[in-house]
């Protein structure tokens, strides 16, 4: 028998900046609080009612991805009182992104595949 010939492979890493994108987004809820808030402001009922989220889990949300600077928190003291939460500039750019990922799924995702994999 003959030695197989050795194959010298490059050494891979994930790319960081990447890795880092994915692991915000990938947190649940963040990437589908930016992709509603592409359609323009709107206050925490609102969120809630596109969302179908929890009130303390859309606050932590909120506040997450207001530290991170994608949203900023409007405040109109009325009266009546009103808060609503819109896409900051950082927010707005990565609204490009999100569409593809919209369409890609669409065009490759089945409803039943995504509910399979749960």
């Amino acid at each position: 028998m003959t030695p197989r010939p050795t194959v010298e492979h490059e050494h891979r890493a994930c790319d960081a900046a990447l890795s880092r994108a994915f692991e915000f987004l990938g947190k649940r809820w963040n990437g589908m609080l930016l992709g509603t808030l592409g359609a323009g402001p709107a206050g925490f009922a609102e969120l809630k009612r596109a969302l179908g989220i929890s009130d303390s889990m859309l606050s932590d949300r909120l506040a997450e991805l207001s530290r991170a600077g994608l949203i900023a928190r409007n405040v109109d003291e009325g009266p009546p009182l009103a808060v609503t939460y819109a896409l900051t500039d950082s927010g707005a750019a990565i609204q490009p992104a999100l569409r593809s990922l919209t369409a890609w799924a669409s065009a490759n995702l089945s409803e039943e595949s995504c509910r399979e994999a749960r």
